[in-house]
């Protein structure tokens, strides 16, 4: 391979995910750390540790003069930014070209055409590949109002540099459109810089099914099939699965199609996910957006595949060839991830930061952990929530999902407040089981638990 030491912009779990498939390359690590988490499990893992500011994420994983100091300070010839922070940073990606650092993820241009959900919409519809009814920028909510009459209610905002939630706000008539437009503008500022909304048509009871993607520069486009994430919290996901359940084989091949499509237009390079949403009644399906970097959850795809889509994103980024054609990929039995955080689900999902004083981790045929967490470990207030991703694989969904209810039994912590108890109740109620999942259904869900789950 032509990498040799790897400097990791990112911290937790995924910090520790990519070390992993660094060792198994053979690639030295260099773990860019705050100076919070100098003593975490990633950095006790790395090969070497840099300091790259305080634990302010803007004045240290945000902060790109840094990284690439470090990086070139280090001697690393690659930065894998991972994901949330830089991950999506055209300009990250644009620094470590000028200074002959590798960034593993695709081209500046296409971070930055993708990051623009408006520019994303106008390509996918260039393609031919279906998305909802929407508009171009709306500047008031006068305006916004106008072009939602046309649209049809509900309709939803959108910040048109958006993601991971921020500025999204649903309406479902003039006066709740009016109201939302000016928090959505300022959520979207605030994190993004970029005020530009616009509105989609809003679909209540469908799914959110997604596409992973590997592209190498020698014209080869890959899906490694789809994932399920329609369990969303405040459009965070919080269990993903893979296959998607419940989807016509027709409607399926029609979703992998598309997302090819779309890679291979712009040329695509390294690991990306095109999110779509379906409307399995209708057996219709939109474009969403592309995110162009790994996924938290791309271990399910990892589960039913057999592929490390890290490994897979440093051989891309060295220049190597995919080593498979799409009819060598396959799909074995079926994978589940629920995402366990330092959250009180009891009140309100608040954070419950702190020390972990008992960390035992359920183990055995079928059950993965990617954490960094530990007994002893102090959960930092600065950062997201994010403890581990819990995967189980199971021959088909059923030994899945009763593989997951007893990993999440025997899972336990003390000393912070988890959601633990909360997916102990998602996945034991019957609409989960039987695969009857839409993006609506965990807003109900939380509503029965706190009503029943939550006082036991």
């Amino acid at each position: 391979m032509g990498l040799s030491r790897i400097l990791i912009a990112n911290r937790g779990e995924i910090a520790v995910r990519i070390i992993r498939a660094c060792r198994a390359l053979g690639l030295e690590t260099v773990l860019a750390a705050s100076e919070v988490d100098r003593e975490t499990l990633p950095a006790r893992m790395a090969d070497r540790v840099v300091c790259i500011g305080p634990a302010s994420a803007e004045r240290s994983y945000l902060n790109i003069g840094a990284i690439v100091a470090a990086a070139l300070g280090t001697g690393a010839d690659a930065v894998h930014p991972g994901y949330g922070f830089l991950a999506e940073s055209a300009e990250l990606a644009e620094a470590c070209a000028e200074y002959g650092l590798v960034f593993v993820g695709p081209r500046p241009e296409q971070i930055r055409l993708m990051g623009n959900k408006l520019e994303a919409r106008r390509l996918a519809e260039r393609c031919g590949i279906p998305v909802l009814p929407g508009s171009e920028p709306v500047r008031s909510a006068q305006e916004a109002v106008r072009r939602a009459e046309e649209i049809g209610f509900p309709v939803m905002l959108k910040a048109a540099a958006g993601g991971g939630g921020r500025g999204m706000k649903v309406a479902y008539d003039p006066q709740e459109l009016e109201a939302h437009f000016a928090a959505a503008a300022g959520e979207a500022r605030a994190a993004f810089g970029d005020d530009t909304l616009y509105l989609e048509r809003y679909v209540p009871h469908a799914r959110h099914v997604e596409v992973q993607i590997l592209a190498d520069a020698h014209g080869t486009v890959l899906h490694l099939g789809d994932r399920d994430c329609s369990l969303q919290r405040r459009h965070q996901k919080v269990v993903e699965e893979a296959l998607a359940p419940n989807l016509s084989d027709s409607l399926r091949s029609a979703i992998w199609q598309a997302a090819v499509t779309l890679a291979r237009s712009m040329g695509y390079l390294n690991a990306g996910t095109l999110e779509f949403l379906v409307d399995v009644e209708a057996e219709r399906f939109y474009f969403l957006e592309m995110n162009t970097r790994i996924q938290v959850e791309h271990p399910v795809t990892e589960a039913v595949t057999g592929i490390d889509i890290v490994q897979e994103q440093f051989r891309i980024a060295a220049g190597e060839k995919l080593r498979w054609r799409q009819e060598e990929i396959w799909f074995a039995g079926h994978a589940i991830e629920c995402r366990v955080t330092a959250e009180d689900a009891k009140e309100a999902f608040r954070p419950s930061p702190g020390r972990i004083t008992v960390w035992n981790a359920p183990a055995g045929p079928g059950i993965r952990l990617d954490t960094h967490c530990f007994a002893g470990y102090e959960v930092p207030v600065y950062y997201d929530s994010l403890l581990g991703k819990l995967i189980v694989h199971g021959r088909d969904r059923a030994e899945a999902v009763q593989r997951m209810r007893q990993a999440l039994d025997a899972f336990r912590v003390e000393g912070i407040a988890t959601s633990l108890p909360f997916l102990r109740f998602v996945v034991s109620t019957p609409e989960f089981q039987e695969g009857k999942v839409h993006t609506r259904l965990l807003e109900g869900l939380i509503r029965r638990w706190q009503g029943v789950g939550a006082r036991g």
